[in-house]
């Protein structure tokens, strides 16, 4: 449950596991709820398919969203809006921050170590097992051990998001299902969610651990595959 989960959530993971998919639909769930919510793109490493890029569409459900402090969708620019202090700073809001890809993508995070507090705050690890980098839960283990070290907090919480996009199986999330329980066991973190696209989640079996996370995907146009 989404409220079960600390304040502040940093969502991290590889390039083009799924993460801000992800942290759109947990930013939606939270809003449905009736939650005053805050989503933080700080990711300054990738040009495209950042949350940014749907503000106009997440304000209008009631989201802030906070984004690089330059004003276009695509300028290779590393720049971070001072704003993104404020819901760290501002209890009153739920707080979903994006971060960049990869251990270079988490690095951002290192600027705001004073907000980062062991137990107050959730750190979850997209894991999408094909993705060639994080097929194997040896491979999977290592890039989230270099992604605490550059963001210099800790992972606790894993999400399955092993995906073809819209052409994800329920083999595909198994596959990664059995991948991430592999991963909790050699780290002790736990299996927080399971995320899928909605059309598949109805057949997963119901004794998977960690939540199933019903998605859509809102950073592919209708015409992508």
């Amino acid at each position: 449950m989404v409220l079960n989960d600390k304040r502040l959530r940093f969502i991290v993971g590889h390039y083009a596991s799924g993460k801000t998919e992800f942290s759109i639909n947990y930013a939606i769930k939270l809003v449905e709820m009736g939650k005053k919510v805050a989503l933080v793109d700080l990711d300054v490493v990738n040009l495209y398919f950042r949350s940014r890029e749907k503000k106009e569409f997440l304000e209008k459900l009631g989201i802030k969203v906070i984004a690089s402090s330059v004003n276009a969708s695509a300028v290779d620019i590393p720049a971070i809006s001072a704003e993104v202090f404020t819901p760290m700073q501002d209890t009153s809001y739920e707080a979903v921050i994006d971060v960049g890809g990869d251990p270079d993508g988490a690095r951002a995070l290192g600027r705001y170590k004073d907000y980062i507090v062991e137990g107050d705050y959730d750190m979850f690890y997209v894991l999408n097992a094909n993705r060639p980098e994080t097929q194997t839960a040896e491979k999977a283990v290592e890039y989230l051990r270099k992604i605490e070290d550059t963001a210099r907090a800790r992972v606790t919480g894993l999400i399955n998001n092993t995906h073809m996009l819209k052409s994800t199986t329920v083999e595909d999330v198994l596959k990664g299902q059995e991948v991430a329980l592999e991963v909790s066991k050699m780290t002790n973190i736990p299996i927080k969610y399971i995320s899928v696209i909605e059309k598949i989640a109805k057949d997963l079996p119901d004794n998977l651990e960690g939540e199933v996370f019903p998605i859509t995907l809102y950073m592919r146009e209708d015409w992508m595959i």
